[in-house]
Formats: structure tokens, sequence, C-alpha cells
């Protein structure tokens, strides 16, 4: 993929109600990007228009000059809940995922395939437990480790790590940015924490609150790559986009659930 991905005048109605109206934005290829909003601003809509899980009502999204008009292998999506097949082991749910992407491949090289995404998300250990065996945090690596078994060009995650402690997030989020540095995916995040987009982000896009939610800033983050929590933390550059967000934020109040 060497075009932006377009966002359209995308506009989604629930009703009478426009829930997304003439949102406008572009994402360059390889860049890591978060939708970030008031809980109830439309983001996780947006991203279901992306993945092709929802039918935009006017407006749309291109990618590689066309529309885009349904789910494709080339999206790949992490959801908050992990979302794994109760009966499969970890590997097995891997497995089944790599062996959409590649239909022709033999059954070990898909299992070993599988096994080489448990060991890169840091759960080789854990490939033949059932996802009630496993914490939350190892579930979600498995989620990971599934979405990317797909070989995606773009990765869409919303709010992956929301149901998770602060420590297993944390964690998580080191692990997403040492996987993006390898391989530099395109990824579109929805998140409502402000130092997880900044940390993980080269753009913030800020929404403004529904009905008629739309991109109401489209921030640059000047913090240097390769990213080292500490030294983000440390750079007054962190602390002054922290500012401009929470700023926004606060001039936003919010005035209707649209997700």
């Amino acid at each position: 993929m060497k075009r932006p991905i377009i966002f359209s005048s995308l506009t989604k109605t629930d009703g009478a109600v426009a829930v997304v109206k003439d949102f406008n934005a572009s994402i360059l290829p390889g860049q890591f990007v978060s939708l970030l909003g008031h809980s109830g601003c439309g983001k996780s809509t947006v991203l279901s228009i992306l993945a092709g899980l929802q039918e935009a009502s006017s407006g749309g999204i291109i990618i590689d000059g066309r529309e885009i008009d349904g789910p494709a292998l080339s999206r790949a999506i992490v959801f908050q809940s992990p979302s794994l097949l109760p009966w499969l082991t970890a590997l097995e749910n891997v497995r089944l995922a790599y062996a959409q992407a590649n239909p022709k491949s033999s059954a070990r090289s898909q299992r070993d395939a599988a096994q080489q995404y448990l060991n890169m998300v840091g759960i080789g250990d854990y490939a033949h437990s059932l996802p009630s065996e496993l914490s939350q945090g190892t579930q979600q690596r498995v989620s990971i480790a599934r979405a990317f078994s797909l070989e995606p060009r773009i990765l869409l995650l919303d709010e992956p790590f929301g149901m998770l402690d602060s420590i297993t997030r944390l964690e998580l989020q080191d692990l997403l940015l040492d996987l993006w540095e390898q391989q530099r995916k395109t990824v579109v995040l929805v998140t409502h924490d402000i130092d997880e987009a900044i940390y993980l982000s080269d753009r913030i896009l800020l929404m403004t609150d529904g009905p008629e939610a739309k991109l109401g800033r489209d921030l640059t983050v000047p913090l240097p790559r390769p990213r080292d929590r500490r030294m983000a933390t440390d750079d007054p550059a962190y602390f002054q986009l922290r500012r401009e967000v929470i700023g926004f934020l606060v001039s936003h109040t919010r005035q209707f659930a649209a997700v």
C-alpha cells in the first residue's frame, strides 16, 4: 500500500441522527494514528466502517484508490475483548487465522507459523493452553498474534488494552510499539487514554462530540523514534502536547452517546 487511507466526507446515521458527519482525514502508509475523544463520540463507529463491519451512510473510505465495501484480510482488527474461540488452544486460534491468509499452506507449516507468532508476542510456552487457562493479558497477546498472523497491511485496534490492569496495559503498549517498529504496518488505534495515544502514535486525530461528530484537530506527535517510555515522558514536548489534547477535550463535553 503506497497511497494513503482517505476518509472522504464519511457519514454514519442511526435513524434520524448523524452519529458521525463529514469526517475527513488521511493516513499515510506506515503511520501509527490514534482516534481520540470522549467515550461515545463515534471513534469505534469510524473504525468499524474502516474494518468493513459497518457501511457508511454517505461518503466513504478509500484504500489503494478504491472505496472499501466490506471486510478484507488486509485489514486485521483487535477488539477490547480478545474474542478467542474458547474450544481451541492459543496455537489453534492463531493457526486458524494464518490458514485464512495462507489457504494453500500445509498443516505443518500452519502450526509452525502459529508458534512463531506466539513466540513473537512472548507467549510461546502457552501454545497448548485454552483461553480459559490464560490471564486476560495473555489472551490479548494471543489476539494480537492472531491479527499479525493474517499478515495485514493495516492493523485496527479498538481499545485493545481497555480491560487490562495498568501494569499489563503498559507491557502490551511496549509490545505493540516493538512490533510496529519491526514491521511498520499502518495502525489505527481507538483509545480514550491520552498518554497511550501520545506514547504510541505519530498523529492523534481528535474527534468532536456527537451527534454529528467529526475531526476536530489533527495533531502531530513530535517525539522521536524509536521511542522509550522514560525518554518520552521526560520530554517537554510530551507535556505540551498533553495540555493541548486535554484543552481540546475539556472544551468538548459529551452530549450524545454515539457508540
